[in-house]
């Protein structure tokens, strides 16, 4: 799942992650509807941008965390814009190389797998076993 306000910066993230191999849900640009996504939709990973309008995503990460769904957090404000208890929680900075961002989604998916590199499970275009959406 992908939640950001941001248009290209939406688009430019969807098109990362399936041109690697996962299927995309969103992109969602507002909170209310990230909300209502998070809590029904079926997906393995998020990846959610800190600030979508000037309301926080926090709401959001609080649902997926309660379904145990791992994510990674998207700010241009460093890691000082995390708040407890997310602070620990993976981040990606604005602006970001296309390598971590599909690092850091094949982690949230497949740890295992990630561990040694971006393994061709996750980005050879197949979506893997078990299946994976982000």
């Amino acid at each position: 799942m992908i939640v950001e306000d941001e248009h290209m910066i939406a688009t430019l993230l969807a098109e990362v992650l399936e041109a690697a191999g996962w299927q995309v849900v969103g992109p969602v640009g507002h909170l209310a509807k990230a909300l209502d996504t998070a809590a029904s939709a079926d997906f393995d990973a998020a990846v959610l941008d800190v600030n979508l309008g000037g309301q926080t995503v926090y709401p959001v990460a609080g649902v997926l965390d309660a379904r145990h769904v791992p994510f990674v957090f998207l700010t241009a404000y460093g890691a000082a814009a995390l708040v407890p208890p997310f602070c620990e929680r993976p981040l990606l900075s604005k602006p970001f190389k296309v390598k971590e961002l599909i690092g850091a989604v094949a982690r949230l998916v497949n740890p295992a797998t990630a561990a040694g590199g971006l393994g061709l499970t996750i980005i050879d275009g197949a979506r893997p076993a078990g299946g994976s959406r982000a």
